[in-house]
């Protein structure tokens, strides 16, 4: 006799044996699936983060800063719904690997094939995302304000102290891979939108570091920046933005931030949950 169907979200332990059983379907992925799916993320990333820059435009002296804050993360999120509805790997999301490492269910090898490819895949789609929205100038809409909000965000993100940029990106991972274990206990597309939007806006609006974000964040002002006639239009020149270089991209935000969503993601979620659910001789009652 068939069970009743129900649409209730998983329980707490259960999650823990699904996101177990991704994981390892996410380790046997083949080179190209893994690498394309991935790809894709670092794009569905890239176009959350245009819409959050674009209605971050306009907004500093005009409206609060938390209630701005709090705006381009809600318009963020645009980039994980589609990463996990429509279908992609992400890097950050990925740290949830851990628990089927821990469970013993794949190998080290495999985790860290999985992340390497992972990881390029979603730097080839922002930068490429990057490139495409700086040749189509929509940098230079509301009379400039676009592209000057660009430039700040990038400017800020490689100004930060090294471990500052460890510790945002370990409070980044932990809420991103919260919302990740959310949307696996969920049955609908509505439940996954919904668990979602408060992990990822809280984390935009309190201004915390995502390594696949700020893929797409620092090189599109880093693009804008060498474009010397609108930098006129907006009255500020290449001398304003002089943290704003490739190799602060790679070692001021790209490589803390990285480690840090990597410690955020692994020992704060994923490691944590399976300590509770799926170690053996002493798993949680849900």
């Amino acid at each position: 006799m068939l069970e009743p169907l129900s649409l209730d979200a998983l329980l707490p332990a259960d999650i823990a044996k699904k996101a177990e059983d991704v994981g390892v379907r996410k380790c046997g992925l083949s080179f190209w699936s893994l690498f394309t799916l991935a790809v894709l993320a670092g794009a569905f990333i890239a176009l959350g983060a245009i819409f959050s820059t674009t209605v971050s435009a306009g907004t500093a002296g005009v409206v609060p800063f938390g209630i701005a804050r709090l705006l381009a993360g809600l318009v963020f999120c645009l980039g994980l719904i589609l990463v996990i509805v429509g279908g992609a790997e992400l890097f950050t999301g990925n740290a949830l690997i851990s628990m089927a490492w821990a469970s013993g269910s794949v190998s080290t090898p495999q985790v860290l094939r999985n992340w390497t490819v992972v990881y390029l895949g979603n730097l080839l789609g922002a930068l490429g995302t990057a490139v495409l929205l700086y040749v189509s100038q929509q940098y230079t809409f509301g009379n400039g304000a676009v592209g000057l909000t660009a430039l700040e965000i990038a400017r800020v993100k490689t100004s930060l102290g090294f471990v500052q940029a460890v510790a945002l990106g370990i409070l980044c991972n932990a809420l991103v891979c919260l919302a990740v274990w959310l949307c696996l206990g969920a049955h609908s597309t509505t439940d996954k939108i919904l668990a979602i939007l408060f992990p990822i806006s809280a984390f935009v609006a309190a201004g915390f570091e995502h390594s696949v974000a700020n893929m797409y964040f620092i090189p599109i002002g880093l693009l804008i920046k060498t474009d010397a006639a609108f930098l006129a239009v907006i009255g500020k020149d290449a001398s304003d933005y002089a943290t704003l270089t490739w190799t602060n991209f790679v070692f001021v935000n790209l490589l803390p931030v990285t480690v840090g969503n990597i410690i955020g993601g692994v020992v704060l979620v994923g490691l944590v949950y399976w300590s509770v659910y799926l170690r053996a001789g002493d798993q949680a009652q849900p």
